[in-house]
C-alpha cells in the first residue's frame, strides 16, 4: 500500500475520532415532525443554572431521544446572523420531557448527540433527585451525578435476564424472638407499608433477618432496597439473600464490583430484572420498581453522610422514598439514633425490640475499668491493658480470639506535652502533630509540614506523650504482653472481613472490626474517654454506637463472652452499655435536645468560610422568621487559611424555606461575582 494510502486512512480515523468526541451541531436539520422540543438537564452542577433547558429534536433523533436518555448538548450556544444557535460547550444531561413547544421564544440549540437510547431518569427518581436538591440546598445536576452511575456501553449493551416470579413468604425464623417481629414480615407480605425503628439483638443474625425481610417483601409482590455503611456489611446481607432466595433475585451495588459489573447490576434493577437491591451510600437512589421496603442499617454511621454537594444522608433519603412511593421502612441497627427515637416520639414508626430476658440472654458480660485504674497499674501501662482487661484477655484467649478496640490508627497520631498536658501543635497552622512511624518525625495533620525541634509554649517542656496511642502502636505492645499469640490488625489501610476462631488478637480502630468465626471470646474497648470527650453535640451517641458495634461481635455471657470498657463507669453511655439499652440513651439524648433545641427538634445548617464571607452571605440571606444564628466561630480544616461557621437554627416545618433561603443567597453572591466561596451543609453531622 502506498504511501498516499496510509495517510488517507490516517486523517479518515483522526476525523471520525474527532467526530465522536465532538458531535457537530445539526445545522440545518429538520425537527422532529412530533414533539419538536426535548426538555434537558444539564449537568453543570451551577446553582445560578439549577432548571432545565429546551433543545430542538433533530427528526434524525425524535426515534431515541425520549424522556430519561442521556444526551450531549451544547451550553452557551449564541445565535447567529442566520438566526440559529450555534456555538458552546459540550456538556452531557438528561431529557427530561418531550414538549410541543417552548416557553423560550428564541430559536432552539438542537440536540448534538444522543448517547444511549437507554432510559436511566425514570420520573420516580427525577421527583427524588429533585426533592432532596431542594430538601439539601442544592442542584438537580449535583444530585443526578449521586444517583445514576457512570455509562458503561459495553454493559448497557448486554440484555438483562427475566424477572423471577415472587418466592414464597418466609419463615419468621430468628425474627420470632421479637414479639412485633413475626407481624412486620406478614405485613410486608400482604403489601402493607409498616414503618419500624429495629433494635436488633447482639450475634451474627441480623443479616438473615435483614434478608427475610426482604424476601416477604417479595413475596408480596412489591420491590425491597437495603443500603448499609460499608461494603463488608453489604457482603453479609447479599450472602444472606443468596442463601434465602438463591441467585437472581436481588442485585449488589457496591463500589468493589467496578464500573462495568456495578452498572450492569444497576441496569438489573432500573429495568425491573430483579425487584430488591443492596449496597452501599449509593444505593439509596436505586431505581427499584414498586418500592415496598427501604431498609437502613446503622443509620448513625457517618458513612451514610455522601461527603460530596449536597450532602445528602441516606436515612433522610429513605424516609423522603418511602413517603412519595408509599413503601414500609426498617431503621435498624445494634444502636438507636435519636432522629429514630424522635420517630417513635412523633409516632410515625413503631419499635421493633426484644424482650429484656431475650437480651440479657443473648448479650455479653460488660465491664469497666476507669483510666485512674490503668494509670496506678505500672505494668498494665506498658502493656496498654490495665491489670482486670490484661486479665480477661489471658482467659479469653485460651477460648478464642480477643477484639481490641482502639479508637486512632497509625502509631502515636495525636500527642500532647508530658508536663502540662497541652496538645502539641504545628507552628504554621496550629494544626494537632502526630508521629506516623515509630522514631520518625512529627508531621502536622492539617499541613503536613514536618516539625523537628517541637517545644511546649506553655510551659517550654521537650518531652511529649501520648494522648491516644494508634492502632499499630499497641499491637506491637499487645504482641510483647502475649509473645506466642497471633496479633492481626484491620483498620483504614487494611480492613479485614472475617477472622478464623482460632485463639488470636485481633487490634481494629472503630468501625473495621471483622466477624469471627463463633464470635469472640472477649473484647476490650480502649480509650473510652477519647470518644466521649470529643468537642461534638453526638459525641456520647457515637461512642456508644462504636462500643455497641464491638460487642455485638461477642459470644453470649452464657458463653463466657465478656467485654471490658476503660471509661468512666458513670458516664450515660457506659451505663447504656452495660444494661445493653440503646433505646434508653436515645431517649434522654432526645429529651436534652428538646430543651436545648438541637437537631433533631429543630433544623440546622452550618455556613463555612473566610470570616467576611461568611458575613456577605448571612447578610444576603433573608431568613425565616425566627431563626437563631449561632456564631460565627473560628473552624478547623482550614490548612493554613482562617475559616469561621455560623450555624443558622430554626424550628421544625421551617427546613425547606432555610434551605430555600440558603440557595437563594448563593446565587445572589454568584450574580455579584463575589469571589470566596461558602459551603453550606444543611443537616451537618457534626454540630461541635
Amino acid at each position: 500500500m502506498s504511501s498516499a494510502d496510509d495517510t488517507g486512512e490516517q486523517l479518515a480515523f483522526i476525523r471520525e475520532t474527532v467526530r465522536k468526541a465532538k458531535p457537530r451541531t445539526w445545522r440545518g436539520a429538520l425537527p422532529a415532525e412530533h414533539l419538536p422540543v426535548a426538555r434537558v438537564v444539564v449537568d453543570k452542577g451551577l446553582l445560578h443554572l439549577d432548571q432545565f433547558f429546551d433543545y430542538a429534536v433533530p427528526a434524525t433523533m425524535a426515534e431515541e431521544a425520549l424522556p430519561g436518555v442521556r444526551v450531549r448538548v451544547r451550553f452557551g450556544a449564541r445565535v447567529v446572523a442566520s438566526g440559529r444557535r450555534e456555538g458552546g460547550e459540550l456538556h452531557d444531561g438528561f431529557i427530561v420531557e418531550r414538549r410541543a413547544d417552548s416557553d423560550y421564544k428564541g430559536p432552539l440549540a438542537p440536540l448534538a448527540q444522543v448517547l444511549s437510547p437507554e432510559p436511566v431518569l425514570t420520573p420516580a427518581l427525577l421527583r427524588l433527585c429533585r426533592t432532596v436538591a431542594d430538601r439539601y440546598a442544592g442542584s438537580l445536576a449535583d444530585v443526578l451525578q449521586l444517583a445514576v452511575p457512570p455509562r458503561h456501553a459495553k454493559a448497557e449493551a448486554e440484555p438483562s435476564p427475566a424477572p423471577l416470579p415472587p418466592p414464597a413468604v418466609p419463615e419468621p425464623g430468628s425474627w420470632s424472638r421479637y414479639p412485633q417481629g413475626p407481624d412486620y414480615l406478614a405485613a410486608l407480605a400482604a403489601g402493607r407499608a409498616p414503618r419500624a425503628v429495629w433494635t436488633a439483638l447482639p450475634g451474627p443474625t441480623w443479616p438473615d433477618e435483614i434478608a427475610r425481610a426482604v424476601a416477604a417483601t417479595l413475596a408480596g409482590g412489591r420491590g425491597a432496597l437495603v443500603v448499609l455503611p460499608d461494603g463488608k456489611a453489604a457482603g453479609r446481607v447479599d450472602e444472606a439473600l443468596t442463601a434465602l432466595l438463591g441467585p437472581g433475585r436481588h442485585a449488589a451495588l457496591t463500589a468493589d464490583l467496578g464500573p462495568k459489573e456495578r452498572y450492569r447490576h444497576w441496569l438489573a434493577v432500573s429495568r425491573g430484572s430483579v425487584r430488591a437491591a443492596v449496597g452501599t451510600r449509593a444505593a439509596m437512589f436505586a431505581p427499584v420498581r414498586d418500592l415496598g421496603l427501604v431498609v437502613v442499617w446503622s443509620d448513625g454511621d457517618g458513612n451514610h453522610s455522601d461527603p460530596r454537594a449536597p450532602h445528602p444522608h441516606v436515612r433522610e433519603v429513605a424516609l423522603l422514598r418511602a413517603a412519595e412511593e408509599g413503601a414500609g421502612v426498617l431503621l435498624g441497627g445494634l444502636s438507636v439514633t435519636v432522629e429514630a427515637a424522635q420517630l417513635l416520639r412523633t409516632g410515625w414508626a413503631r419499635p421493633l425490640a426484644a424482650e429484656r430476658e431475650t437480651v440479657r440472654a443473648v448479650a455479653p458480660r460488660v465491664r469497666t475499668v476507669t483510666d485512674l485504674d490503668q494509670a496506678r497499674d505500672a505494668a498494665a501501662q506498658s502493656a496498654r491493658l490495665p491489670g482486670p482487661a490484661w486479665e480477661a484477655a489471658r482467659e479469653a484467649l485460651t477460648k478464642g480470639p480477643v477484639l481490641v478496640q482502639v479508637p486512632r490508627r497509625g502509631y502515636v497520631p495525636r500527642l500532647a506535652c508530658a508536663c502540662c498536658r497541652e496538645p502539641a501543635r504545628c507552628r504554621h497552622c496550629v494544626g494537632p502533630l502526630e508521629a506516623r512511624s515509630s522514631g520518625g518525625p512529627l508531621e502536622c495533620s492539617w499541613c503536613g509540614q514536618a516539625e523537628t525541634e517541637w517545644h511546649c509554649r506553655e510551659c517550654g517542656s521537650f518531652r511529649l506523650r501520648a494522648q491516644v496511642v494508634g492502632a499499630r502502636r499497641t499491637a506491637e505492645e499487645l504482641g510483647k504482653a502475649f509473645p506466642r499469640v497471633p496479633v492481626r490488625t484491620s483498620g483504614r489501610d487494611s480492613v479485614l472481613a472475617a477472622v478464623s476462631g482460632e485463639p488470636a488478637l485481633v487490634i481494629s480502630t472503630p468501625g473495621a472490626e471483622p466477624v469471627a468465626e463463633g464470635g469472640y471470646a472477649a473484647a476490650l474497648l480502649l480509650d473510652g474517654w477519647a470518644l466521649l470527650n470529643r468537642p461534638d453535640l453526638r459525641a456520647g451517641e457515637e461512642a456508644l454506637r462504636l462500643w455497641m458495634a464491638a460487642a455485638g461481635l461477642v459470644r453470649p455471657a452464657a458463653e463466657g463472652g465478656t467485654v471490658v470498657v476503660v471509661a468512666e463507669p458513670t458516664a450515660r453511655p457506659v451505663q447504656a452499655l452495660i444494661r445493653w439499652d440503646p433505646a434508653g440513651h436515645a431517649a434522654l439524648e432526645l429529651e436534652e435536645r428538646a430543651q436545648l433545641h438541637f437537631p433533631p427538634v429543630s433544623r440546622m445548617a452550618s455556613v463555612t468560610g473566610a470570616p467576611h464571607a461568611v458575613a456577605d452571605l448571612i447578610s444576603l440571606i433573608r431568613l425565616p422568621e425566627g431563626t437563631d444564628i449561632l456564631g460565627p466561630v473560628p473552624a478547623p480544616g482550614g490548612r493554613g487559611v482562617e475559616l469561621e461557621r455560623a450555624l443558622l437554627r430554626v424550628a421544625p416545618g421551617q427546613g425547606a424555606a432555610l434551605a430555600a433561603a440558603l440557595k437563594a443567597a448563593q446565587i445572589a453572591r454568584v450574580a455579584l461575582r463575589t469571589p470566596d466561596p461558602v459551603k453550606v451543609r444543611i443537616d451537618p453531622p457534626d454540630i461541635g
